[in-house]
């Protein structure tokens, strides 16, 4: 197959490699031609994912419409924030009847509040769409670590064409029919990877993080069945899978901003220290938020990390805040 990756970050290059693997024809476009040139010749993403030997025949192209012109395939893999952009760029090269849409970012824009397939439909209308999400840091995928991801869709047979692109010996693919699910799943757990951090960086051990990851995956359940996804969704791998490794992992960039707030520093002071690193849970704490005032829904890990995140709370009290609210079942 022919593969086009949106995307020059170190998600969307691992996945390439994944692809390459499975012998695929993969370009890669990116933003900046000057650092798809330095790609190209050394071959190394040194930028996003640095110490990974990149395939000899990978492709590089900087005009979307030559990069995408021939692909059956095309891979969003730009973060949400800029993903609309991206769109935009690609629209009048974008060929509904004979191209796929496979999106491996995970957020929801700002403002707007809209997951990426919602945002592919404001702006490319009506498509064949793919989400591709789970456990996965591209440091271990690009090393041929053992992984297991989910592909959902409402077209089953576009579902099973995605695992089939990927699927192998090291990286399984399940399929799934709740993409709306599997796209929330992808982005609320950045939200609560923000608080276990968090957690880690005030030193408070196990206990409080165990206690939040299982209250955590709770509160995306509520919120994601309300928002029409199926409950089952959250207890697989784009859930409770994805949850345990963002909250757990070194790899972690939305994990790695909770600790150093929870060391002290600011938030500016953190993201500016990220460089062109994105932590989609940052902008996406603010969208949770706003979509649970949509549907009446409690979610108070996620309003304490966004008050938190927005200087209007310190960590300390906002644990104090959680710890304190009224007594209930489970």
């Amino acid at each position: 197959m022919k593969v086009t990756v949106l995307s020059d970050g170190a998600w969307g290059t691992a996945l390439a490699l994944v692809l390459r693997r499975n012998g695929h024809r993969v370009t890669i476009w990116g933003p900046f031609p000057e650092y798809l040139r330095e790609m190209e010749k050394t071959r190394v993403n040194t930028r996003f994912l640095p110490g990974v030997r990149l395939d000899d025949e990978l492709l590089f192209e900087a005009d979307i419409t030559a990069a995408t012109a021939e692909s059956e395939w095309i891979l969003l893999a730009t973060p949400t924030q800029f993903l609309r952009g991206v769109l935009e760029k690609f629209r009048p090269c974008f060929r509904p009847e004979r191209q796929i849409l496979l999106n491996v970012a995970k957020g929801i824009e700002v403002n707007s509040w809209l997951r990426v397939s919602e945002i592919t439909r404001e702006v490319l209308g009506e498509s064949r769409y793919v989400v591709l999400s789970g456990p996965s840091h591209a440091e271990e995928v690009s090393r041929q670590v053992p992984t297991a991801v989910v592909a959902a869709s409402t077209d089953a047979e576009a579902a099973m064409l995605a695992q089939k692109l990927f699927m192998n010996e090291v990286f399984r693919v399940y399929t799934s029919g709740d993409p709306l699910g599997v796209e929330l799943g992808g982005a609320l757990k950045n939200v609560m990877a923000i608080a276990a951090g968090i957690i880690d960086g005030m030193q408070l051990g196990d206990n409080p993080k165990a206690a939040m990851m299982t209250r955590a995956i709770a509160e995306m359940s509520r919120l994601g069945v309300a928002l029409g996804g199926e409950a089952a969704t959250f207890s697989g791998l784009s859930g409770i899978g994805d949850l345990i490794v963002t909250c757990c992992s070194g790899h972690s960039r939305n994990r790695h901003v909770g600790e150093e707030l929870g060391r002290g520093k600011k938030l500016d002071e953190i993201l500016q220290a990220m460089g062109m690193v994105v932590a989609e849970g940052v902008p996406t704490a603010r969208g949770a938020c706003a979509l649970a005032h949509q549907k009446q829904v409690e979610v108070p890990i996620c309003e304490q990390v966004l008050a938190i995140l927005q200087g209007q709370q310190e960590p300390a009290a906002a644990i104090r805040t959680l710890m304190t609210r009224a007594a209930r079942a489970e």
